[in-house]
């Protein structure tokens, strides 16, 4: 007597329950894009605004009126800059589609438990604010690139030299900038949204080897040492690798290591403090 073993797909409850998770998760993608359109300028002047004056300041009046600096082989201050600006641009906009909205949507507005009333797991909601955040993160660091391109006044020797790293980073610095942002929503009460600012995005901004290498802070070492702290270091410094390698940066294993375990620990950091939020 023969016997036949029959195969199983998964059950219709499981296949359900995965069906329901993504198009819930696919509906609140949808969500936020479209209140993204409907603010579209609001999130092109956030985007541009500050690398635009620092391009234009830095890289057009500064040559212009001769006070132009150069990088320790004589390059123009425009090419230190651009890796640095792309990995701003990217924090600075994960911070603000996720961190800003989200602390207002559990003080005043309470929009959070329309967000909750969907049929996902808590974490997932926290995730897809990750996400959509790294997505707009991403897009901000793109834009970065024309204005480096079209408004110095000195010559901008910035090449894709690598492009599997420049699109790793892009990817490892969406996911940390909307990590952050996750963090800092739940922690901060929107009455203190003006010290998030002045205690946390500005140092992050310049302790952050944005206008300069890491490895020109050597004859400073205690501060060499103590900006490893900010994960922003290490992704300018893979912005350096890929798009300026002649200038001195971080090993690849350095910045790519310390880079990958600043997403796990933030977006682990995130979840965990949006789960409490919620149940408190």
């Amino acid at each position: 007597m023969s016997e036949t073993t029959a195969v199983r797909g998964p059950s219709p409850a499981v296949a359900d329950a995965g069906s329901t998770f993504s198009s819930s998760f696919y509906g609140l993608i949808v969500r936020d894009t479209r209140v993204l359109r409907r603010n579209l300028g609001e999130f092109l002047g956030r985007t541009l605004i500050q690398p635009f004056l620092f391009v234009f300041v830095f890289t057009y009046v500064f040559p212009k009126i001769g006070q132009g600096f150069t990088g320790p082989g004589g390059e123009s201050f425009a090419t230190i800059l651009v890796p640095g600006l792309i990995a701003v641009a990217i924090v600075f906009t994960g911070i603000m589609a996720v961190g800003l909205p989200l602390s207002i949507e559990f003080g005043a507005t309470k929009e959070i438990e329309d967000r909750l009333m969907a049929p996902l797991p808590v974490w997932a909601v926290a995730v897809e604010k990750v996400v959509f955040a790294a997505a707009q993160s991403i897009l901000a660091g793109l834009c970065v690139f024309p204005l480096v391109y079209f408004i110095p006044a000195t010559p901008v020797s910035v090449h894709v030299s690598n492009w599997p790293l420049l699109i790793t980073m892009m990817l490892l610095g969406g996911i940390l900038s909307g990590s952050l942002g996750l963090v800092l929503g739940t922690v901060v009460r929107p009455d203190k949204i003006g010290l998030m600012f002045a205690i946390v995005v500005v140092p992050l901004t310049f302790l952050g080897c944005v206008y300069y290498p890491w490895a020109t802070l050597h004859p400073v070492l205690w501060l060499q040492m103590f900006v490893l702290i900010n994960p922003l270091v290490y992704l300018c410094e893979g912005f350096r690798a890929a798009l300026t390698p002649a200038l001195p940066h971080m090993p690849t294993w350095g910045f790519l290591g310390a880079a990958t375990l600043a997403c796990v620990v933030l977006l682990s950091a995130g979840i965990h403090l949006f789960n409490r939020r919620v149940i408190t």
